[in-house]
């Protein structure tokens, strides 16, 4: 979503006209798939090999990498730092070792293991299809996600279940394929703990559905298969580990990361980690990727992230009438053009000074 701010003669009252198209977004990876692959030289080995051998395969990366930097900016909307799009940015942030990176390459990690097992389920890649269910176990019946009892009914395997092992392993081979040169072995270590947090955030969470089958809508037979968890989902809980990310550092043996801090119990697979702390994002500065949150919509009753005192960071706010330009009235017309209206909504915004 983007918008152009007009003035209006009334210095308190602006116009925003706001399009659904979305502006490129940056990524650990980049966007366009013809770029991932443009020189495959200086790609490590299990990226070059996929780019030679299963391009249709990195299309799906490159998408999952973008489904990942939307949820970003879902989840930091309410934040100083909101996921900025911008590529001079956002790559600053990269460059670190803070929680904002280790979100980024989480979620990055996941939207790439999303896309590929989607795909796969979709039949949009020839290398996989729906899970095999053979030499599965029996599923549990707190398991079901209906209501019904399932004592006494036959059940079997069956449905399109999402392979979910294929799209992990190809989101760990393109994600954590060998770093380049003058990374430290501690930043490596980092990023490749993010990005496994990132996967299992989809793999250990997947989720069984069933379909019963019977005369006169009994069930006297019920279907299952494994599905991912939305990534809605994935995002929620993600945030909740940036939430409670644990800083480290590095081992003597340079192979190992110790937390840092007394009393505090090593990450586990799933956690976030980090090892620098991260700049307060209140002003502009390059150097750390900060845009700033001068002029960022706050909200003037709420004390959470979103609250205006915490987003200002103290500088204050105004408040100011705007008039959103907005497609309103659609119609459909056989067949098949929807035609809509433009309509003026006037709202009133906090904004930080």
């Amino acid at each position: 979503m983007w918008c152009q701010v007009t003035k209006l003669p009334d210095r308190r009252t602006r116009s925003f006209k706001c399009s659904a198209t979305s502006r490129a977004v940056g990524s650990p990876l980049v966007m366009d798939p013809n770029s991932i692959c443009r020189k495959t030289k200086r790609l490590a080995g299990k990226q070059a090999e996929l780019c030679q051998t299963q391009p249709e395969i990195v299309h799906e990366v490159a998408k999952g990498a973008k489904l990942g930097v939307r949820e970003c900016q879902y989840q930091f909307r309410f934040r100083r730092w909101n996921c900025t799009s911008q590529n001079k940015y956002f790559g600053k942030i990269l460059q670190q070792d803070i929680r904002e990176t280790a979100f980024v390459y989480a979620i990055t990690a996941a939207g790439v293991t999303h896309a590929v097992t989607q795909a796969c389920s979709m039949g949009e890649l020839l290398q996989c299809g729906c899970e095999a269910t053979r030499s599965r176990a029996p599923p549990r019946p707190a398991s079901f996600s209906t209501t019904t009892s399932v004592e006494g009914v036959k059940w079997e395997w069956g449905g399109c279940g999402d392979d979910v092992e294929f799209g992990y392993e190809k989101s760990k081979q393109f994600m954590d394929a060998k770093r380049k040169k003058g990374k430290s072995d501690i930043r490596t270590l980092i990023d490749l703990h993010n990005n496994e947090a990132g996967r299992l955030a989809v793999r250990n969470y997947m989720r069984t559905e069933c379909k019963c089958h019977g005369l006169s809508g009994s069930c006297t037979l019920r279907t299952c298969w494994k599905k991912m968890p939305h990534f809605r989902e994935v995002g929620d809980r993600l945030l909740e580990r940036f939430n409670g990310a644990s800083k480290v550092m590095g081992g003597n043996d340079g192979k190992t990361l110790i937390p840092v801090g007394q009393n505090i119990k090593p990450p586990d697979k799933q956690d976030l980690i980090y090892s620098a702390e991260s700049p307060d994002f209140c002003s502009p500065n390059r150097k750390t990727g900060s845009l700033g949150t001068r002029g960022r919509m706050c909200n003037s009753t709420a004390m959470d992230v979103s609250g205006c005192d915490l987003l200002c960071c103290g500088r204050g706010y105004r408040d100011e009438t705007v008039v959103f330009e907005e497609n309103c009235l659609c119609r459909f017309h056989w067949c098949c053009v929807v035609q809509c209206k433009k309509c003026s909504v006037r709202k009133e915004l906090s904004l930080c000074h």
